[in-house]
């Protein structure tokens, strides 16, 4: 009998609690959209500022509730910043059960993502948007948007790999090509530094002796020599009289002269020799 009155004691205190606790839920819930409303109406007013602070009152009311954090979203999304409005929009997602609030979630968090140029992750929000409400128009509408936007990015991603691989490919052919006549350089310098001395000495000799005659004079020099002085034989040869057909030249004519004389200075000695002796000679010319 005892433990039944226990029993029954005990099941009215629990109900006394849990009436309590609802009351208390309750309480702040009307607390938490009584600072909604304020926050509403003072961000309409743009006083961003005391709407921002009294959002924050509703969440730390109730911090599982969906109005406080979602209209905390819409407030940093309006005054531009997406980070903070990206994030409370997010986390209304994950806090709420309701179909019709995941939608509103998700296609504000789509449509940060597309501010953002995230346009792939953007296509993922819309489409849950649309799980939680495939009729409405206009998320279906940013969806086709986003979808675009994503493969036109794409295709810039995959040209500007092109691109790169391009560039890459262009710089390892300089460097090879720079490395291979780096190469062909330094082989040549090592040829050059292996030859011998004498060979070196051999091939300079070579060289200075090619520009000598046989004389060990400079071809030059023995060139320009006899061909002036065959220039100048040629002049004089040039200015010598040519005889002409049946007369004599000079020198034929002081070549019979000479002659002459020399005949006649025998016939002389001959003549002094016979008058020594007393014969009488002949005088007869020879030529």
């Amino acid at each position: 009998m005892k433990r039944l009155a226990l029993i029954l004691l005990t099941c009215i205190v629990s109900v006394s609690f849990a009436q309590e606790d609802g009351k208390a839920q309750k309480l702040a819930m009307k607390k938490a959209n009584g600072y909604v409303y304020e926050g509403n109406s003072l961000i309409h007013d743009d006083d961003f500022v005391s709407g921002e602070m009294a959002y924050r009152q509703a969440i730390s009311k109730q911090p599982n509730t969906m109005a406080g954090i979602y209209n905390l979203g819409n407030a940093y999304y309006k005054k531009g910043n997406l980070e903070e409005a990206l994030y409370r929009h997010e986390q209304a997602a994950k806090s709420t059960t309701s179909k019709s609030e995941k939608h509103k979630a998700y296609h504000n968090i789509g449509n940060i993502l597309m501010q953002n140029k995230k346009c792939k992750e953007a296509v993922e929000a819309f489409k849950n948007a649309l799980r939680n409400n495939p009729s409405d128009d206009e998320t279906r509408y940013n969806l086709g948007i986003a979808k675009a936007c994503a493969e036109q990015q794409k295709d810039q991603q995959d040209q500007n790999k092109d691109d790169e691989n391009k560039d890459q490919n262009k710089d390892q052919d300089d460097k090879d090509k720079k490395e291979n006549e780096d190469k062909k350089d330094k082989e040549g310098d090592d040829k050059e530094d292996k030859k011998d001395p004498k060979d070196k000495g051999d091939e300079d000799k070579k060289e200075g002796d090619d520009e000598k005659d046989d004389e060990g004079k400079p071809k030059d020099d023995k060139k320009d020599k006899d061909g002036k002085g065959k220039e100048d034989d040629k002049k004089k040869e040039q200015q010598k009289p040519k005889p002409r057909p049946g007369q004599m030249s000079p020198q034929q004519i002081k070549n019979l002269l000479e002659a002459m004389n020399n005949q006649e200075q025998k016939v002389q000695e001959k003549m002094n020799k016979a008058k020594e002796k007393g014969v009488k000679i002949k005088t007869e010319k020879d030529w």
